[in-house]
């Protein structure tokens, strides 16, 4: 079966923010303070018009599988971008599906001329930051900007 990668569309935002919501409530970190409770999830294809942001599909046979993007939240230095909503499906795990996101989304922040990529997770997403310090994230001791998450309690910094 084919994966295809693609930028998110109007059509996606129910079924991706069902994708999200289903895999924060598998993790036990659907409170406040997390995309969980972000009004915006429900309707990302609107927030990724900004400038300098992009959010990728994952799909494979019509089924949104994972998605991630780069966002330039509002407070962080300058040259620094955010890699958000970075989701998995659990059937979608293990396939490579979420380090091929990650990717087009460095390379997107790298079109753009970011030269650094900020994220915040939790440690309850032990294979995330896994693949996130293989890639070359470092953990930082605070956040950086406002992404109004308040729950996440790992930062990490990628120097690209």
């Amino acid at each position: 079966m084919a994966i295809t990668y693609r930028k998110i569309e109007e059509r996606d935002n129910k079924e991706l923010s069902e994708v999200i919501k289903t895999i924060l409530r598998e993790f036990k970190i659907d409170k406040p303070g997390t995309v969980y409770t972000d009004p915006t999830t429900d309707r990302l294809s609107d927030v990724f018009t900004a400038e300098q942001s992009v959010y990728w599909i994952a799909e494979e046979e019509g089924t949104i599988i994972g998605g991630c993007g780069i966002y330039p939240t509002s407070g962080l230095p300058d040259g620094c971008v955010e890699l958000v909503k970075l989701y998995t499906s659990a059937e979608a795990r293990g396939k490579g599906v979420g380090k091929m996101l990650m990717q087009k989304s460095i390379e997107s922040a790298q079109h753009f001329g970011y030269n650094e990529i900020y994220l915040e997770s939790f440690p309850e997403l032990t294979t995330a930051i896994s693949m996130y310090e293989k890639t070359g994230f470092k953990k930082l001791s605070a956040p950086l900007g406002n992404s109004g998450h308040f729950a996440c309690n790992v930062w990490m910094l990628l120097v690209l």
